[in-house]
């Protein structure tokens, strides 16, 4: 087994896994270190037992390198890997995602790896979709940052073909439904995701007409995480409002409802996603990742589109790039 493979599948699982981001990158750290050594010296290393002399290598992380060596699964990979039950035909549909972060933003890896990762789970695009400006705590993008973010895209498009790189943004909805970017910017974006990220508990009649009004935006393409719900630690309640009349307001404008995937989120709540699917809406299941491993919890969202009955002909990313931008 080649350890620079399992050091970095290492920090892919733990990723996946939600572990602290230290750990996560004290692994991809030790990644770098072994492909910057010259041929044969991990193995000389391995026998001499010096892994740990080498800055940037622990006692872990030296674990898996001579597990690695020795044609052995490190333990670090068979500990972190959480069996998905359910959802699997639904994952396999799957060409792409629409909701994910680089670290223009609040994200943590470069563009080039999250879209590499994505490629390498089999996905045949991927949308990219920072943050915009008003969402400061998570560096969002001001206007001339974006515009300089979509040249970046267009050059790794051209080195990364066939698999292309989306372009897009998660956008604010501020208190009153209108958008957090510019209107001709929105408009040259291929997917637009707009979120609530403030003011989550505002009286559920305001609430209601400022999410009817930005999912009745012909820029918006996707409504995300739409309770603002938080279900691990601490938690963080739901938003209110009427939720028929926003869904109603989605299928009406054309507007997917997300399924995010994120565990801590688990967003729409059961009750509403099955209601989103008697309403007709269609969907879009999200990772929302902020770092590579993060990129394969697609699959928790396919087990609970299952469960709520979401087919595979309502879900807008089972379809080819060409197709999506073509709805």
């Amino acid at each position: 087994m080649d350890p620079l493979w399992a050091l970095r599948q290492v920090a892919f699982q733990l990723e996946r896994a939600g572990e602290p981001t230290y750990r996560v990158r004290a692994f991809r750290k030790a990644a770098e270190v072994v492909a910057a050594l010259p041929d044969g010296e991990v193995a000389r290393r391995v026998e001499a037992g010096t892994l740990t002399d080498l800055p940037g290598i622990g006692k872990a992380t030296a674990g898996v390198i001579v597990d690695a060596v020795a044609g052995r699964e490190p333990t670090y990979l068979s500990r972190f890997r959480e069996p998905v039950v359910g959802g699997q035909a639904l994952r396999a549909l799957l060409k792409g995602d629409c909701h994910t972060h680089s670290d223009w933003s609040d994200g943590g890896s470069p563009i080039r790896e999250m879209a590499e990762t994505a490629r390498d789970l089999g996905h045949s695009w991927v949308v990219l979709t920072d943050h915009s400006p008003r969402l400061t705590v998570a560096n969002g993008l001001s206007a001339d940052r974006l515009l300089r973010q979509l040249d970046v895209v267009a050059e790794l498009n051209a080195e990364l073909a066939p698999f292309r790189i989306l372009t897009g943004i998660e956008v604010d909805i501020l208190d009153d439904g209108s958008l957090d970017q510019r209107p001709e910017l929105l408009e040259r974006l291929d997917v637009v995701v707009a979120s609530v990220h403030s003011k989550l508990r505002m009286p559920a009649p305001e609430m209601t007409r400022r999410m009817v009004a930005a999912v009745s935006n012909p820029h918006v393409d996707v409504l995300g995480h739409c309770t603002g719900r938080l279900v691990v630690g601490k938690g963080r309640p739901e938003s209110t409002f009427d939720a028929e009349a926003v869904f109603t307001a989605c299928v009406e404008g054309g507007t997917a409802v997300e399924i995010n995937s994120r565990p801590e989120r688990r967003d729409p709540p059961g009750r509403l996603l099955r209601l989103a699917v008697e309403l007709g809406c269609v969907f879009s299941i999200d990772s929302d990742a902020h770092a590579p491993g993060q990129l394969d919890w697609l699959s928790f969202g396919c087990e609970r589109a299952e469960e709520c009955g979401v087919t595979p002909d309502r879900v807008i990313n089972t379809l080819e790039a060409d197709e999506l931008l073509a709805r």
